[in-house]
Formats: C-alpha cells, structure tokens, sequence
C-alpha cells in the first residue's frame, strides 16, 4: 500500500493525474489526455513502477449513469507488471462528445495497435496518431458504434462486399521472403473496380 501512495504522489507531482474514488478495490488514476502518452512510458519504463504488460483498452459510454455529470466517454487501460503479477492498475482518460480522441500508444505497447482499432470500432474514440485506424469487429461500411449507449439495439446494417485485408496479408508474406507468383481479383467495397488481391505462395 506504501509503494501505491508512494506512486501515485509521484504521478501527481509529474502528470497531474489523480486517484480515482469510485475505485474501491483497485488502483485507478485519472489523466488528462495531454500527459497520458508521458504517463505510459513512465509507468512502463520507471522502476518505480514496470508495468510492462498492457492487459487492455476499454471503453465507457457513460449515458445514463445515474447522478453522472463529467464528460460522456472514457478510455481506460489496464496495466500489469511482470516483477509483481498480482499487481495492476488502471489508467483512465475522459473524453467529451464533441472532441472524441486521445493519443494513441501503440509505439510503447504493440498490443495496443489492436485494441485501440476496436474501442475506436465500437465506441468512436479516435486514437490520434495511430497507423492504421480501421474497423476491427465490424465491417467496412458499418455505420455507427454499437457500443453506444444511443445505438439502436435492433438496427440493419447493409453488408455487400468483405473486407479487402489482401494487401496487409501480402505485405507481410513478401516482408518474410515469400514471392507471391499468383493473384486473384477481389473486389473493392468503394468504387467496385477490380484489383490484383489474393495471393498463392
């Protein structure tokens, strides 16, 4: 419990966070999306801290809660260090509506190049800088987010054509050394044309 006090001081001091009260069984802090990459190689990096394995990314909608007034969404991290497996903590960043972003970290977690395109999926929260900021679950012309607290539960959504993942799939064949001697034709949801796709190694 020391070393927790003694950690959050720190991040206070340093990044202006503040321990989160709803959080009665844990250690949650709260950061302003501005310092959150600097809080994340900090907590990664320090030895006060290690907290090398990025668990998770989620996402909150608050819409709803009852007696809740802060802003409507929130992206929270879960964090573990390997010197001390039981240990965990959770990083929180609220976000408005309007002004729906925050940094991504996928530089200091690889993991979390994934886990950041499906709270973008699923909730709309766009994750600035990442490199590749595509739907993850739901398809290409998906409409919507359906985690959402106002996303209608019983909604249609059209679905013509499937993801063209192709290219990503050759690249990385032809970054291990494959030559792709033949490919088929797929189509693209866009513009319907026809392009070199599937690939034979």
């Amino acid at each position: 419990m020391a070393d927790c006090e003694k950690l959050l001081a720190i991040l206070e001091e340093k990044f202006g966070a503040r321990r989160e009260e709803a959080d009665h069984q844990g250690l949650t802090v709260v950061v302003d999306r501005e310092n959150l990459h600097d809080l994340m190689l900090f907590l990664r990096d320090d030895q006060s801290a290690k907290f090398d394995m990025l668990l998770d990314i989620v996402g909150i909608d608050y819409q709803g809660f009852k007696d809740y007034e802060g802003p409507r969404f929130a992206v929270e991290y879960v964090l573990k260090t390997m010197k001390a497996p039981v240990k965990r903590m959770r990083v929180k960043v609220f976000v408005s509506e309007a002004d729906c972003n925050v940094p991504s970290i996928h530089d200091l977690y690889a993991i979390a190049n994934w886990q950041e395109r499906e709270v973008f999926d699923q909730y709309g929260v766009v994750f600035k800088g990442h490199p590749d900021l595509r739907r993850l679950l739901n398809h290409a012309e998906f409409e919507g987010h359906p985690l959402r607290k106002d996303y209608p539960a019983h909604k249609r959504q059209w679905l013509s054509t499937n993801d063209y993942l192709l290219p990503e799939l050759e690249a990385r064949l032809e970054k291990k050394g494959y030559r792709i001697v033949s490919r088929s034709k797929e189509v693209l949801p866009n513009d319907g044309e026809y392009l070199e796709g599937s690939c034979k190694v």
